[in-house]
């Protein structure tokens, strides 16, 4: 990373960014962090910036204004909403990913950009997939990452920027409410068990999906980042994964600890999830750069409701 000047977050108050961005000015001071979205919150300890990503010019003044040295590009419309409007979320998407690696390339810039599993499909392997295999998607979202990736790579290997970047499995919070994607059934069930006890789950019950803790990710977004270029040097969207589970077993988990009744009325999400893989091999991210999840299911549904029990002034 380039420590020498501050550091740029697009999509700052989305899923990952609402977390990262706390995370980054705590290790390199809030005057040295910028926060960029669409959509800002009333109240907010740091630098905001509104605009949309779609506006180049502006995103340019932004970087110069700030003499911007990272960015990490988070702007994205995920899987389920994503299918919504195709054509926009191309557009969201795409669109501002090259903007911000064109200008990396002017200004010399680093860049962390996310990938996902949804930039798998159908006809990957559904079990231990490996970082480098058949990548069909079958979602916009997912089309977007797997030309995302591509793109980055080239942008790489022909102007030699440095690029990051990780394939997410489905992450876990209590910060954010489910906000579009396929496996937002896995944090939306537990807001659910909470205020009403019960829950209807849009995947079936034996629905296994790779997942993974906040906290996790965003400590192995900095660890990539601070991560030697020698030890990961190329471009590689690393799979990432901290644990898999069905639907029926995070119900029991968290049925350990209160009464919960859970209906399945799979939707058109769960043919998005039948196309993802189950358990992912991430063994280049911890031999790499040293991935290493402390989260497992009984600690992530520990701390999900004791976080949320507070958020939602619940006894």
């Amino acid at each position: 990373m380039n420590l020498m000047k501050r550091i740029l977050v697009t999509g700052a108050f989305g899923q990952i960014g609402s977390e990262l961005v706390p995370a980054l000015q705590q290790k390199y001071g809030k005057d040295n962090v910028i926060a960029m979205d669409i959509n800002t919150p009333e109240s907010f300890d740091g630098i905001l910036e509104r605009f949309n990503i779609m506006d180049r010019n502006r995103l340019l003044e932004i970087l110069v204004k700030y003499d911007i040295g990272t960015v990490y590009h988070l702007v994205s419309l995920l899987s389920a909403r994503g299918e919504e409007n195709p054509s926009v979320t191309w557009d969201i998407n795409m669109a501002g990913l090259k903007s911000v690696l064109d200008f990396a390339i002017e200004r010399k810039m680093n860049v962390f950009w996310p990938s996902s599993i949804a930039a798998f499909g159908p006809s990957s392997p559904r079990q231990d997939v490996p970082q480098h295999t058949i990548m069909e998607p079958t979602t916009m979202y997912g089309v977007t990452k797997v030309a995302g990736e591509l793109l980055c790579r080239y942008y790489h290997i022909k102007y030699g920027v440095d690029i990051r970047c990780i394939r997410f499995p489905g992450i876990i919070s209590w910060k954010q409410e489910p906000g579009g994607g396929t496996t937002d059934y896995a944090v939306a069930i537990f807001y659910e068990a909470l205020k009403t006890g019960t829950y209807n789950c849009f995947v079936r019950p034996e629905t296994v999906l790779p997942m993974v803790y906040m906290d996790d990710a965003i400590n192995g977004i900095l660890a990539l980042m601070d991560a030697n270029y020698d030890k990961v040097g190329g471009f590689h969207a690393y799979n990432m994964t901290a644990l898999s589970f069905s639907a029926q077993q995070l119900a029991d988990e968290i049925k350990k600890h209160l009464s919960l009744e859970v209906t399945y009325s799979p939707d058109h999400r769960q043919m998005i999830a039948d196309s993802w893989p189950q358990t992912i091999d991430d063994s280049q991210a911890r031999q790499e750069w040293d991935w290493n999840p402390q989260f497992d299911l009984s600690k992530l549904v520990e701390v999900m409701l004791k976080e949320l029990k507070t958020k939602l002034d619940i006894a």
